[in-house]
């Protein structure tokens, strides 16, 4: 199966944001999960707190910022994605949240912004 450029970016910004968040101590459980409602990039735990975790992945010269890439609509998706994982796995009563993993690249695949956005989508 061949990729296209913006997945590889999308894998690579993936595998960047899983590094970056595992040596800033959470711990990946899942990756790509996919439930009805859309996938989740990251499933992981912070402490006690699930993290519900959306990857995204931006190039220097590509207009517009991975923050302002999460629209409502796919804020929406994620709510509902982490409400069936939650489900899936009988873990309602745990606290979670969702955050945004915010990575920009060079065009050569550099790192050059990384950002984590707490509660990036309201429950």
């Amino acid at each position: 199966m061949t990729s296209t450029p913006r997945q590889r970016l999308g894998s690579l910004g993936e595998t960047l944001a899983r590094q970056r968040l595992e040596v800033s101590g959470y711990r990946v459980l899942e990756t790509n999960y996919r439930a009805k409602a859309g996938e989740i990039d990251l499933v992981a735990e912070h402490g006690p707190t699930l993290v519900f975790v959306e990857v995204r992945t931006r190039s220097a010269h590509t207009l517009g910022s991975p923050e302002e890439s999460l629209t409502p609509r796919k804020r929406s998706h994620m709510a509902d994605a982490a409400q069936e994982y939650l489900q899936a796995k009988g873990a309602e009563s745990r606290d979670w949240r969702i955050d945004l993993a915010a990575v920009v690249l060079t065009h050569q695949g550099r790192l050059l912004r990384f950002d984590v956005i707490r509660n990036a989508v309201e429950t």
